[in-house]
């Protein structure tokens, strides 16, 4: 747990703010959270499902940025399960800062082969945590000869690749209503030459932790869903503050019940890691689906709260205001809205 009055530290310089100060930064590099998943032999936390989902909670509870950039960013990191051994050592042991992965799940560039080379080219939004990364991730359409590779279900090949910095152009185009800080802006490459090795997939790992025997998909429900509760745990907890104590019930009673049937799942996933469990579509869909509606749930509560927290509530700089339109950018991702 973090002292309360590194909480309020923290609280403070995190308000309002477009980018985090140095002194956070610092902080989460000091406190290794960008690698919360990474094992130990690689410089990381090697925290465990249940460790992990506590600490993202956290996180959030004290500033919504800091959780969501720092959920987005060792979710990223956690991609060392899908690097050869060769690129994850070159990354995670040969860096001088703390390493920081972050980019887009989306697929909106060209991957063009050339020997044992690829030449990357393309535009990608969303990459959260963009000015504090030290490698970019990003999907990519694989081409030869001008041709485009396809699978045999007729869908275009996908490749996912991890850069450096250097060799992206940042386009500094976010300007949501929340999460400020989280800089979650655009990225461009043109034709950067990246070895082979740069290159992998989600579904293909290398390392023999139980952590990365999770499916992507699980693990991203998981790792966002806390997210959306510390973040109401905050809302509760400055709005007690406030003073404002007889609208809450119904959103303390879901709050309560959604952190419970998160611990559930993850001492469930974690048990049947050790029983060499293999994750089924119904049991993964039955999490997301839970996962979907809690959010739900949580977003109606606050929406009907909201009007009785003052104006106090809609005042720039004001905890409440903060918490209130970082969660609701928070809705605005794509996991929990389909």
């Amino acid at each position: 747990m973090i002292q309360v009055d590194k909480l309020q530290e923290l609280r403070e310089l995190c308000l309002g703010i477009e980018i985090f100060p140095k002194k956070v930064l610092d902080w989460i590099g000091e406190e290794n959270l960008w690698s919360l998943w990474v094992p130990r032999t690689y410089g990381g936390l090697e925290l465990s499902l249940t460790e992990g989902l506590d600490k993202l909670k956290e996180l959030a509870r004290i500033d919504a940025s800091l959780g969501w950039t720092v959920t987005l960013c060792s979710g990223a990191n956690y991609f060392i399960g899908n690097l050869k051994e060769f690129k994850a050592r070159d990354i995670f042991l040969n860096s001088k800062v703390p390493v920081c992965l972050g980019g887009s799940g989306g697929v909106s560039g060209t991957a063009v082969i050339c020997d044992d080379h690829y030449s990357i080219s393309g535009k990608w939004r969303y990459a959260t945590g963009a000015p504090y990364l030290t490698h970019f991730t990003l999907n990519a359409e694989i081409f030869e000869n001008g041709n485009k590779f396809i699978n045999d279900d007729g869908s275009p090949k996908v490749l996912s690749f991890v850069i450096p910095k250097d060799g992206v152009q940042i386009i500094e185009d976010w300007n949501a209503m929340g999460l400020k800080a989280s800089a979650t802006h655009s990225f461009e490459v043109k034709d950067l030459m990246v070895h082979n090795d740069c290159s992998f997939r989600y579904n293909e790992n290398y390392l023999p932790h139980p952590i990365f025997k999770i499916p992507f998909g699980l693990f991203a429900d998981l790792t966002l869903w806390v997210n959306y509760i510390g973040m109401a745990e905050h809302l509760l907890e400055e709005a007690a503050i406030c003073g404002t104590n007889g609208k809450m019930t119904d959103l303390e009673g879901i709050v309560e019940v959604s952190g419970q049937k998160v611990t559930y799942y993850a001492a469930e996933i974690e048990k049947g890691l050790d029983d060499g469990m293999f994750f089924k579509k119904d049991y993964m869909e039955l999490i997301h689906t839970e996962a979907a509606n809690s959010v739900k749930n949580i977003s109606r509560e606050i929406i009907e709260i909201f009007p009785y927290l003052g104006v106090k509530a809609s005042r720039k700089n004001h905890p409440l205001n903060q918490i209130f339109c970082d969660y609701f950018t928070a809705t605005q991702h794509h996991i929990f809205t389909h």
